[in-house]
């Protein structure tokens, strides 16, 4: 499984579904639509996306990498 951080590349808003997708081997459209058909389920979905987004490393590559 690749590590949780948010994808420079693949992301719409902050990264987060594409993360979630790339650690558990699905598409990060599949986790986008899981998403919008978890929101309107009772929940805090919407809090949960922001404070991962908030939360989550970006994603380092070979440029920033030391």
């Amino acid at each position: 499984m690749a590590a949780l951080a948010r994808p420079l590349d693949g992301k719409m808003i902050g990264g987060v579904c594409a993360a979630l997708a790339r650690r558990f081997g699905t598409s990060a459209t599949t986790m986008r639509v899981i998403f919008l058909v978890s929101c309107v389920l009772p929940g805090p979905q919407f809090l949960l996306y922001l404070a991962l987004w908030l939360l989550l490393p970006t994603e380092k590559t070979a440029s920033t990498a030391w």
